[in-house]
Order: C-alpha cells, then structure tokens, then sequence
C-alpha cells in the first residue's frame, strides 16, 4: 500500500509538473496568487488528533456556500482521505472531495489550517502534517490548476518555511505575489 501511495503521488507530482511547463493555466494574482479561488480562510492551532476531528472542527467554523452542508463536506473529505492520504510531504496536505462539491464557480475556496500539533498522515516523507490546505472545487479543471499552483509554492523553500512559521493571510498573499 505504502508503495501504491508513493508511485501514484510522484505520477500527481509529474502532471503537475508537466502542466506548470507548458503553461496550460495563467495564475491569477488578484486573489492571492491561486487560480478560479476567490474565498478561503487561514484557521491557526487547529486541535485534533485525527484528521475526522480536524476536518469536523474546520467544516463547523467555514464559511460554506450557500445550499451546503456541513455534513455534505466533512463527510466528502472524509471519504476521501480514506481511499489514500492526501499528505503530500514536508509536512503539507491537500484535503479535498472525490467529486466537485461546489456548485458555482464564485463559491469556491481554499482554507489553510495550521495544526496546533501536527499529525501523521502516512505521508510519502513519513514528515507529520502540520498544515492542510482544504479544497473546495467545482469541477476537475480547476482542481488541477489549484494542485499546480500549489506544487510551484511547495518547492520554495522559503514558502514552506513561511508555512511552518504559521503565516497569516496578507504574509502568505504577499510571498505568493513575490514567487509567481
């Protein structure tokens, strides 16, 4: 399993890597730098000790799109992390559904929790996560383009250090405005 979980996340890492080659998308700066996400929140000390409780903490305190309920999401994100963890490394994770649950386009977000005390994921590192960005998408196109963008920032040192000193919101926009 452990290997499964490793070949399939250097074959996400290869496709984003080839997307972020051929320019496939163009980043948009006016919204923190993350591609068709204009929302989202930066949760910090988030406590939970699995990632049910973090996820049942993080979807009780968003702001979620009309129509939609907590339930809708906590249990999304939970099916999804039990088919294969969504911790990529260095300490970061990418929570997301399955399938898009987000309606419309301006509805959707990403939310950046730090974790009050990091957690295994059984990430390909073995690292505990310590920070999860949360997607929420509308449809696959756009998931990968928010997975690109991502990928591009995670292999800054300098952004994952940023991270790791739990960054706020305007930090965070102002570096990815800096390493795009």
């Amino acid at each position: 399993p452990q290997k499964t979980k490793i070949k399939l996340l250097k074959q996400l890492v290869l496709n984003v890597k080839e997307l972020i080659e051929h320019n496939i998308y163009h980043v948009d700066l006016s919204n923190k730098g993350i591609p068709g996400v204009h929302k989202g929140n930066v949760l910090i000390s988030m406590e939970g000790e699995t990632t049910e409780e973090i996820y049942e903490k993080v979807c009780k305190m968003i702001d979620l799109p009309y129509g939609m309920t907590f339930e809708q999401v906590y249990n999304a994100l939970c099916d999804r992390e039990k088919v294969l963890s969504t911790a990529v490394g260095n300490g970061i994770a990418l929570p997301h559904a399955r399938a898009p649950i987000v309606k419309d386009e301006e509805d959707q977000r990403i939310v950046l929790v730090y974790l009050k005390k990091p957690i295994n994921m059984n990430a390909p590192d073995e690292r505990d996560v310590f920070c999860m960005f949360i997607l929420l998408t509308k449809n696959p196109q756009v998931h990968l383009k928010v997975l690109s963008s991502l990928a591009g920032l995670f292999r800054s040192v300098r952004f994952r250090k940023v991270l790791e000193e739990k960054a706020d919101e305007a930090t965070l926009a102002a570096i990815i405005r800096e390493l795009n």
